[in-house]
């Protein structure tokens, strides 16, 4: 997978723009989930920059890799990077999760150019891709569906029966990515219901799986990109992250899955981010 179109040279610069937008948006717009958003930065920086074949002056184009976020709530990052790369302008962001605007809290794909699927429960947006990846296979087109999950998010038992399908009809044409902050909502995943050992459970079901740290984008990108040994298995990248990655006081605490930057703490979170240029 590569951009078709101008892809981005400084991913760190691009990663901290997506950044500074998700706070803005959820300031202005009174939301939550900016932990939750902020993991996934690097991710996204990643896909968008480097990795999916994309045209975003040509969003719907038959040959585009598929890209889904299943953890709908953190749609901010991904609406974010849209507008970085040129899907629709910047200034739409402003409307982020207002009364009236189309740019919901849970990302929809309705009037959105770069959306595919409207995400907000958990645990649908996999099953969807494995079927358009069976679907585009039969229809002998190319194209990878990439779906970013929540490492909660595979608590769902939906995900299981996905990962069984992808597996046992070969879609090598499917990707899954798990943001693996280890929290969630209320507590820690291994209070909540523990995955580990969790790339086992994906080999067992018969994935390739690789292991990277999700903040790096050397490695994200290698592990995207890296032709598989065996070429007849889904992929899935377990990307170990931090939730609030970027802001020191948002790291890996569970508080800001609802709470919303307000006063000082969005000034602090401001200045943070831009001092790191």
């Amino acid at each position: 997978m590569n951009t078709t179109t101008n892809p981005v040279h400084d991913l760190r610069e691009f990663a901290r723009e997506i950044r500074l937008q998700v706070l803005r948006m959820v300031n202005r717009g009174g939301s939550s989930h900016v932990g939750s958003a902020l993991s996934i930065v690097d991710i996204l920086a990643v896909l968008y920059g480097r990795v999916l074949h994309i045209d975003p002056t040509q969003p719907r184009m038959p040959e585009r890799d598929r890209f889904f976020l299943s953890k709908g709530h953190a749609g901010a990052a991904v609406y974010a990077t849209l507008a970085l790369r040129g899907f629709f302008p910047l200034e739409k962001l402003a409307g982020h999760g207002q009364d009236g605007a189309d740019l919901s809290g849970h990302i929809s794909h309705k009037g959105i150019p770069g959306v595919e699927l409207s995400t907000g429960s958990l645990g649908h947006a996999l099953p969807v891709a494995c079927g358009m990846a069976y679907g585009a296979r039969l229809d002998g087109r190319g194209h990878r569906h990439v779906v970013l999950l929540s490492d909660g998010e595979c608590d769902e038992g939906s995900n299981w029966e996905a990962a069984l399908f992808a597996a046992h009809h070969q879609l090598a044409n499917v990707v899954a990515i798990v943001d693996y902050n280890k929290l969630q909502s209320l507590g820690s995943v291994n209070d909540t219901l523990r995955l580990e050992p969790f790339a086992d459970k994906w080999r067992s079901f018969g994935w390739l799986v690789r292991e990277v740290d999700g903040h790096d984008h050397d490695l994200l990108k290698q592990a995207l990109t890296t032709p598989a040994d065996e070429a007849d298995k889904p992929l899935v990248v377990l990307a170990h992250t931090v939730k609030g990655k970027g802001v020191s006081y948002m790291e890996n605490s569970v508080a800001w899955h609802y709470r919303t930057p307000r006063g000082e703490d969005f000034d602090r979170a401001i200045a943070e981010l831009e001092q790191a240029a």
